[in-house]
């Protein structure tokens, strides 16, 4: 482990500490918000105190500090940083200011409540105003769920301000790099992570793991070192879109993040999370609602890259909406996923919402590459337009909330040939914990087997689309792709040789101890 990890280890460590430390009585699905919405609150403080220093150091004051500026004399600089950050923070309002004022102010949960409402309020009537509004709404400084008194709230949100003010994520010198923003961004995805692994399936189901996050973004842009924009219609607290940051570059997301998610409190995870990843307002575009039935980004289509983890078998309104099957984006199919599965649902908006050059990747439920009905129709649909680029079955156990082997559909609107890449990485795993882990070197192996695109024993094969046609539009990775036979060969002669000297060796054994028997029982006559 190098000295980066060990430190990145521990740092997780002293923040899973802290964060069970602090939450007390409080279930800790019901705390992440206070503990991550703490998080944002300084990130946000301190990123802006840097952005001022940097601008007002560059215009002539060396010595400029935005924390020591008084509120009057801060609001000369409002307009302008608002139409840059998307937000403004008074400097009274700031994280450090209010911290060291804490233990002194009787009426801290309403001071932060102010403070939380004036922020969201510096963005009405901005740009940001829709990226910025609610973000606060699941930090309920006053709820009893943080203690039965005004005292004992204010004495848990001192105790938070200290623990968060006290991670070590700033550089030091009051000043803001590109390592403090990742340190940031990644305490968050720990955070949520170690949420998600202890909260069992309520809480695990919004939570892609970062290395299944990476494969789906990597086989998105293979051969590109660039995109123009990325989509999640599920997108969950945002960790498969940022994804494209880490694999790609920060800069390389030409025109953003865009994404959906019905959740109310992980939509605000979500946009929190574009935040504590250094993504400006202006650079992601993130809606709440039912994505299936009121998508939110009709103008923004098509997307070159699309990666999604969407709910498994939601019910959805499905033929008991008269209006769906007109739906551009599932007419083609000429029908609708059951009503009880919508996960082809998903599919077939995702494929409506691709570019011509663009890659798809989705976790989906395994049921829906052989059950029959309507998904067998769509799976038709697909297979005929050569729209499936390939399956790939993974690991059992590597999600929090569920321990099946969920599988990946990558779809291509264009593709050189009229088949279907089938790979079984099932057994691609280390145990890690409690849960699977797909390493690195099982990411490559997948991805390169991906980018070949040819056969491989026991782990990939490429099919014509007549066979899967023959085969009742079935595209289960284990009907293309036969399992190694892990069994012990066992040779009949030698083991029937075996049993007859075990027989023979019996027998003589049994007349021993008969001899013995009646040779006991003479003496004792």
């Amino acid at each position: 482990m190098s000295n980066k990890e060990a430190e990145r280890a521990e740092l997780h460590k002293t923040i899973w500490r802290i964060a069970n430390d602090l939450r007390g009585s409080v279930d800790g699905w019901d705390f992440k918000t206070y503990v991550l919405g703490m998080l944002f609150y300084r990130f946000i403080s301190e990123n802006l105190t840097a952005y001022l220093n940097v601008q007002e150091r560059k215009a002539g004051i060396p010595d400029f500090d935005y924390t020591t500026l008084s509120d009057a004399d801060a609001e000369f600089g409002r307009a302008e940083t608002v139409k840059e950050k998307g937000f403004y923070i008074l400097p009274s309002h700031l994280f450090a200011n209010v911290r060291r004022r804490a233990r002194h102010d009787a009426n801290l949960n309403e001071t932060l409540s102010r403070i939380f409402t004036d922020i969201e309020g510096s963005a009405v009537g901005a740009d940001s105003e829709n990226d910025i509004k609610g973000l606060f709404d699941d930090l309920d400084v006053n709820s009893s769920k943080l203690g039965s008194t005004v005292a004992k709230r204010n004495e848990k949100l001192v105790k938070l301000l200290d623990a968060i003010g006290d991670l070590p994520l700033s550089n030091g010198s009051g000043g803001f790099s590109d390592n403090t923003i990742d340190l940031f961004g990644d305490a968050y995805e720990y955070l949520m992570q170690m949420y998600a692994s202890t909260a069992g399936k309520s809480g695990g189901e919004f939570y892609t793991p970062q290395e299944v996050s990476e494969l789906l973004a990597h086989i998105t842009v293979v051969g590109k070192t660039e995109v123009n924009k990325v989509y999640d219609p599920a997108c969950g607290s945002g960790s498969l879109l940022l994804k494209f940051a880490k694999v790609l570059g920060h800069n390389k997301v030409r025109q953003g993040f865009f994404g959906q998610e019905a959740n109310l409190t992980t939509f605000n995870l979500c946009r929190i999370n574009m935040f504590l990843h250094d993504v400006n307002y202006e650079k992601f575009d993130v809606a709440h609602g039912d994505t299936l039935i009121d998508p939110a980004h009709w103008d923004d289509e098509p997307f070159e890259a699309i990666v999604s983890n969407p709910p498994y078998s939601l019910k959805w309104e499905g033929k008991d909406n008269p209006l769906l099957i007109n739906d551009p984006r599932y007419a083609p199919a000429g029908v609708l996923a059951p009503k009880s599965k919508a996960d082809l649902a998903f599919t077939m908006h995702v494929l409506s919402w691709l570019a011509v050059n663009g890659t798809a990747a989705i976790v989906e439920f395994p049921g829906v590459l052989y059950r029959g009905g309507t998904e067998q129709k769509i799976r038709q649909y697909l297979i005929d337009n050569n729209y499936v680029d390939a399956v790939i079955r993974l690991p059992p156990d590597l999600f929090f909330g569920t321990t099946i082997a969920t599988c990946i559909i990558v779809l291509k609107k264009s593709k050189f040939d009229n088949a279907t890449l089938f790979i079984d990485a099932s057994s691609e795993f280390t145990r890690n914990g409690n849960k699977n882990k797909l390493t690195p070197y099982h990411q490559k192996k997948i991805l390169d087997a991906y980018t070949d695109r040819e056969a491989m024993e026991h782990f990939a094969r490429l099919v014509d689309n007549g066979e899967i046609a023959e085969n009742g539009y079935n595209i289960s990775v284990s009907s293309y792709v036969e399992q190694k036979d892990e069994r012990e060969e066992i040779n009949i002669t030698e083991l029937n040789a075996d049993i007859a000297r075990i027989v023979a060796r019996q027998a003589e054994l049994r007349t021993a101890i008969d001899a013995i028997v009646v040779d006991l029982e003479g003496k004792r006559a």
